[in-house]
């Protein structure tokens, strides 16, 4: 549920552009943020809020990368798709990841942990092929350096053994970034 605040967030973001409608992606993140995704109402709110019709809005939301307009899983991987990328063999990366974890570009592994999405450019094209985690650059990605990501990505989202059965829960890991894969 979109709440009153974030609809009058909304609103006076409208009101700071000359043309209302330029408020609709930075709207479209507070909707996101209010619900984890674009929701209907979400559409609704940025529709109402910046003077648009809902359709427009929703080929806003579904054109960028960055809206989620399905329940993303709990850590977002995307592969970036670009010339460059392709150039250095994401299209057997994509590939790669997609039988690792099970699931199409653009699903969610059924323990809703792990989104795998394609993306057009992420804008690191000198060290392509780029993989994002949750924001985070993964540069010159080879299968094997995929595969030791997903192991962390896992190990992260597997929930802590149950101090019931007498086994501890390990230390927490870091989110990969640039060094932690290098």
């Amino acid at each position: 549920m979109i709440s009153e605040k974030a609809k009058e967030r909304m609103r006076a973001l409208a009101r700071r552009y000359p043309a209302a409608r330029s408020a609709v992606m930075p709207s479209l993140y507070i909707a996101q943020e209010e619900e984890g995704y674009i929701t209907r109402e979400g559409l609704e709110a940025v529709a109402e809020a910046v003077g648009i019709t809902v359709d427009d809005v929703e080929s806003v939301a579904t054109f960028y990368t960055m809206y989620h307009t399905q329940p993303p899983g709990k850590k977002i991987v995307k592969v970036c798709t670009s010339i460059s990328c392709y150039l250095r063999n994401c299209d057997s990366l994509m590939e790669h990841l997609e039988a690792r974890l099970g699931i199409k570009r653009g699903e969610t592994t059924p323990d809703g942990n792990i989104t795998l999405q394609g993306a057009e450019c992420l804008a690191s094209c000198g060290s392509a092929p780029v993989i994002q985690v949750n924001g985070q650059f993964v540069e010159n990605v080879t299968l094997e350096k995929a595969d030791t990501l997903i192991d962390e990505l896992e190990r992260e989202t597997k929930p802590p053994r149950s101090e019931s059965n007498g086994l501890k829960a390990g230390p927490k890991t870091e989110s990969p970034t640039h060094s932690s894969l290098s």
